[in-house]
């Protein structure tokens, strides 16, 4: 929560006061090359309650269930003294400075969207290199002057306010859009004139994740919200969704309940208009779990909500409609996906067509242009792009300049053009475009940055899990690497959601990579690199296999002499970091270092905590299922610690206005390391303010934090090298 001006500066005082006590009793790390060469790291003093939980029989301790109170004294204060501690390691580093520069020199390059048309007008995003938040601009065609339509710069002077969710009406003229602070999910929706450039009188509250659909008679849109705040009690204020109209001019308060399900606290919904404006669709979703319902009625009716798809039953990602039958893609009988349409007269199940079959290779995503489907496939972890009729019928492939992610598909079921966009370790993001008519692929912008892409190789492995699946892995380092076993590796993975690791461009890998060292993503279970039984995989009971691909991964390369227990780090974001959490837990010898950022760590009460309860279908439920506690407890990071070990070097990040994850994981989770660890290597935490889990974050924190975590990396798994340049 944000504290008033008033209060913090209360408490901001009190904090300062105990943080200079802690400093001074600390005994800092030195700041001379070797790990060998530091001692016992003396961290601030996190008091232990006697909190303990009922768990089925099981008596579980909660020491620092007092870190939960993000606003209490006592948390402010431990945070404060933690960030002095932490800064003070950090940028005691030599390079650290250098570090950041160099960084600021590659970001500081012109980055493009793809164009969307809407009526009309072409609209994209562009970010002049450094700016903390990209530009929305619009263009009569692709080859005239383009016009900013909103700057969200302007709107903060530290670049903490980001527009997050767009909803552009049919005839490009209106755009409703969204706006979050501070990096929350939270976000207030207004609605803007593109031609004049100004906003209408109403502003649209209560929205997460909001889907803005407009009718095409631009009188207004559908969106969807959570109850006005004070309506339902605070542990439901992420339920009860509801859909809403939102007729243009008009406040918030006239705004028409299209659709709500009370009964069913936990259903989230969202709003879609088809293409031909004659539907309107609501998907239906509980929490993360992929298999999702589909409601409809015709546009101009009120009436009751036909079901076409029963929520629970599998994955339908809605494509297009030609009349009454609709195109999705499905794992329906087809774990990899298959395109099937549904006529809406005769939505029988045994009245469904199939179009097109499950394949070898799964369907990530598809959409309907020039009267064609156009198929985004994984094979083996990265994008091939295939085009066939509406009949079903292969037409051809799209060649594609390097093995990659593809992105966007920006086009219309009419139009004879569209634009993708292309992605990959080595290849900064580019847009591209398609001619149906000539059945060509053309650069539409390519950018221009400060790195030789030509001296660094990338290379897909293969290896053996504990069970023996057989698990992908990218690999990106300097031609010419020497595989002598001592080279300073990262190996990132995520494992989880059905979310696939395809390859993608990051300027802060190309910092590590050009200093000499290894990169290496595995694409472990929990994703959507082989479809459903992938995911599923990976997922409640099976979590552990997670864990097992990705220590796999981390023995391969040390066997394949890329690296050694000393100068290996592991990486990982949110389910990412729950998933080095655990790893460097179960296996704490294997790892030199560990980044684990933005993590969930207290698998017990995770469902507690801002959108959780969302998880429960990925994670289980401990309180709930007694089978779920047995397995959550088992691999829980925060439950797992034990005293007595010597960890790695960890550095553990969060926000504390981080509102998908709460950052009472990472504060739990780093007391009670600090607390057991028994080595002399530093575990560390690092609390942004006013930057949530990661969206919308400016640019200027996202260097900054880079610069950090890599300054942490150099010390700890000591590279003895000097930053490009310096």
């Amino acid at each position: 929560m944000t504290l008033s001006n008033s209060r913090w500066v209360r408490i901001a005082g009190l904090a300062a006061i105990f943080a200079l006590v802690v400093v001074v009793a600390a005994l800092v790390l030195p700041v001379s090359s070797g790990v060998a060469e530091t001692k016992t790291f003396k961290y601030p003093p996190a008091k232990k309650d006697n909190v303990t939980d009922d768990f089925h029989g099981t008596i579980v301790a909660d020491p620092y269930r007092w870190l939960e109170d993000a606003e209490s004294p006592a948390t402010v204060a431990w945070v404060d003294a933690e960030n002095i501690i932490t800064q003070e390691f950090i940028r005691a580093v030599p390079v650290r400075e250098g570090l950041e520069k160099r960084l600021t020199d590659i970001w500081n390059y012109p980055k493009y969207s793809l164009p969307y048309k809407h009526g009309d007008r072409y609209f994209f995003y562009k970010n002049d290199g450094l700016q903390n938040q990209s530009v929305l601009f619009v263009q009569e065609t692709l080859k005239s002057e383009p016009k900013v339509v909103i700057n969200p710069n302007t709107l903060s002077e530290d670049g903490t306010i980001a527009m997050r969710s767009t909803g552009f009406s049919e005839n490009g003229k209106y755009l409703a859009y969204g706006l979050s602070k501070s990096g929350s999910d939270w976000q207030e929706v207004y609605v803007r004139d593109i031609d004049t450039g100004n906003d209408f009188d109403e502003v649209l509250k209560w929205c997460k994740f909001p889907s803005l659909a407009w009718t095409h008679d631009h009188s207004g849109f559908y969106y969807n919200r959570m109850p006005e705040e004070g309506s339902v009690p605070d542990e439901d204020r992420n339920n009860y969704s509801r859909v809403y109209w939102h007729a243009l001019g008009t406040p918030q308060s006239e705004d028409k309940l299209i659709h709500e399900d009370p009964e069913n606290k936990e259903h989230g919904f969202y709003p879609y208009v088809t293409d031909d404006g004659k539907y309107l669709g609501i998907g239906v979703y509980h929490g993360t779990d992929p298999r999702n319902g589909l409601l409809y009625r015709e546009i101009d009716s009120d009436g009751e909500f036909t079901t076409l798809v029963e929520l629970g039953v599998a994955k339908f990602d809605f494509i297009d409609n030609i009349g009454t039958t609709f195109y999705f893609n499905t794992d329906l009988d087809a774990p990899k996906g298959r395109i099937i349409a549904i006529d809406c007269t005769t939505p029988g199940r045994d009245q469904w067509k199939e179009i097109i079959p499950e394949s070898d290779d799964v369907i990530h995503y598809a959409s309907m242009v020039n009267n064609n489907f156009v198929v985004a496939y994984m094979h083996d972890a990265h994008h091939k792009v295939r085009i066939f009729g509406l009949g079903g019928v292969f037409i051809r492939d799209l060649e594609l300049p390097t093995i990659g992610s593809v992105y966007g598909l920006s086009g219309e079921r009419e139009d004879t053009e569209m634009f993708f966009g292309l992605t990959s370790f080595l290849f900064p993001t580019t847009a591209f475009h398609y001619d149906f008519t000539k059945g060509e692929v053309s650069v539409f912008r390519q950018p221009e940055i400060d790195f030789d892409g030509s001296k660094y190789e990338t290379k897909q492995v293969f290896y053996k899990s504990k069970d023996g699946t057989r698990v992908p892995m990218f690999i990106t380092h300097k031609k010419g690497l020497v595989l002598n076993g001592d080279n300073p590796t990262i190996l990132y993975g995520y494992g989880g959601f059905n979310a696939s690791m395809t390859p993608y461009f990051s300027i802060t890998r190309l910092l590590w990579i050009e200093n000499g060292g290894v990169y290496a993503v595995a694409n472990i279970r929990g994703g959507d690199e082989y479809g459903e039984e992938w995911h599923q995989a990976g997922m409640l009971e099976n979590k552990q296999n997670v864990f097992d691909d990705f220590i796999a991964g981390a023995e391969w390369l040390i066997e394949n002499k890329y690296t050694n227990t000393e100068r290996l780090a592991i990486m990982g974001g949110s389910n990412g970091g729950l998933l080095v959490a655990a790893c460097m837990l179960q296996r704490p010898e294997l790892f030199g270092a560990v980044i684990c950022q933005v993590p969930v760590t207290d698998m017990l009460r995770y469902h507690k905590k801002t959108v959780g309860r969302y998880w429960v279908p990925e994670y289980g439920n401990a309180e709930e299922n007694p089978e779920h506690f047995k397995f959550l407890y088992a691999y829980s990071p925060l439950h797992n610690v034990k005293s007595g070990v010597a960890y790695p070097a960890t550095l553990i990040t969060t926000a504390d206005t981080d509102d998908r994850v709460d950052p009472m994981h990472s504060k739990k989770y780093a007391a009670t390391l600090q607390a057991a660890d028994a080595g002399d290597r530093p575990i560390l935490i690092r609390i942004e303010t006013k930057a949530g889990h990661g969206g919308g974050k400016p640019t200027v924190k996202r260097i900054e934090e880079a610069a950090d975590t890599y300054a942490f990396l150099f010390k700890v798994l000591d590279m003895n090298m000097t930053v490009a340049g310096q």
